[in-house]
């Protein structure tokens, strides 16, 4: 039976400084330099997409907390993602 995997708390700031990112990128979170809301899709998508691309890679290889951390920022990026879509095409 393999090892369980040993947590690394620099995963837990990885995975939250880019659901800050794309929470930036949604509009969710004033951008720190103007102060302003801005929606970004694009950029928004290529976070989510790389979140979804490492839970993919990492599955199986993290830790309950981490595997929860991970899971829980994808499942609330993806609909403020579709809300975003839905509010710039209206």
């Amino acid at each position: 039976m393999p090892a369980a995997p040993e947590a690394d708390p620099r995963f837990n700031e990885f995975i939250i400084l880019q659901a800050q990112n794309a929470g930036l990128f949604l509009g969710q979170i004033p951008n720190p330099h103007s102060g302003e809301k801005q929606i970004n899709l694009r950029a928004a998508r290529s976070v989510i997409d790389s979140l979804e691309m490492l839970a993919s890679k990492t599955r199986e290889n993290l830790t309950a907390s981490e595997s929860k951390l991970l899971t829980t920022a994808l499942d609330n990026l993806r609909p403020l993602y579709q809300a975003a879509v839905a509010s710039v095409s209206s």
